[in-house]
């Protein structure tokens, strides 16, 4: 089966700035990776803070140019579009951002801001926008009558929901999600998740989901994907790589998800690095692949 998205040795170099001697150097983000995502999957994408799954997403969907490397939508090299052509390709790519309280713009109404990629897309007229907006806060489970409000007039989980609303408004098929409850208290995170749940079922929507929550990966997670410096050392079904995790820096990971249970103490695993996290993937199993 072709998948929906195929990424292909995916490199991005970031200025690294002037040295000691006045040299100007690169820091590497992201460093050869590659991974495809079937239709209708959520592909997770893990790692401590700067791995690089973030800059990932974001190449993905060119909101950060890569350095090198290939993007693959329905076959076609999203890197090699237009910048007309790329707008055109938005439609069918789009991000919810990690941050409710910074991703909206805080002097825009909560319709305007669900109605903004219809206008740039020179989608309906203005009452088909306006039903097309009071549907969508609907999905999400807000009122259409909140659409007269401003984003300071919400709770965290309420504007995340308007970003979701945002993200599925021009009807895409393929979403990244950036850490997007990972802002949130958790008592909302739950119900955030089982709306991205929802919309996946009745919209046919995949997901690239970038977290560090490691349980919560597991629990909506197809395949999961593991960074370590701009790298991914290790990538498996979600049950076989937390059952049967071969890598060293994603043991070291699983060991430090915090126990349920009180008084139980967590053997944690150090890792330091080595040279397995320059080596190339092979499959250790059949569908898991690790660096080692």
């Amino acid at each position: 089966m072709t998948p929906l998205i195929e990424v292909r040795h995916l490199v991005k170099d970031f200025p690294a700035g002037t040295g000691l001697f006045g040299r100007s150097g690169t820091v590497r983000a992201v460093d050869d990776v590659t991974f495809a995502i079937a239709a209708g999957e959520t592909f997770g994408l893990v790692g401590e803070s700067g791995s690089g799954k973030t800059t990932t997403g974001r190449c993905v969907l060119r909101l950060v140019e890569p350095t090198s490397g290939e993007v693959r939508f329905n076959d076609t090299d999203v890197l090699k579009l237009s910048a007309r052509e790329m707008r055109d390709a938005r439609r069918h790519l789009q991000i919810v951002f990690q941050d409710p309280y910074s991703s909206l713009n805080p002097r825009m109404r909560a319709g305007a801001i669900v109605e903004e990629p219809l206008i740039v897309h020179r989608l309906g007229s203005r009452a088909e926008r306006r039903s097309r907006v009071a549907e969508l806060l609907t999905i999400v489970g807000l009122d259409p009558k909140d659409a007269d409000k401003l984003p300071r007039e919400f709770s965290g989980g309420q504007r995340q929901r308007i970003g979701l609303a945002r993200a599925i408004a021009l009807n895409p098929s393929f979403v990244v999600c950036d850490e997007p409850v990972s802002a949130l208290d958790v008592s909302i995170q739950a119900q955030v998740v089982n709306l991205l749940l929802d919309l996946q079922q009745r919209l046919g929507l995949t997901y690239l989901f970038i977290a560090h929550d490691l349980r919560l990966v597991r629990q909506v997670c197809t395949r999961v994907a593991v960074m370590y410096r701009g790298r991914i050392v290790e990538m498996a079904p979600a049950e076989a790589l937390f059952t049967a995790p071969a890598h060293g820096y994603t043991k070291a990971l699983l060991s430090a998800i915090p126990t349920l249970k009180p008084g139980q103490r967590l053997d944690r695993i150090a890792y330091a690095g080595g040279t397995s996290d320059r080596r190339e993937l092979r499959e250790v199993a059949p569908g898991h692949l690790a660096a080692v």
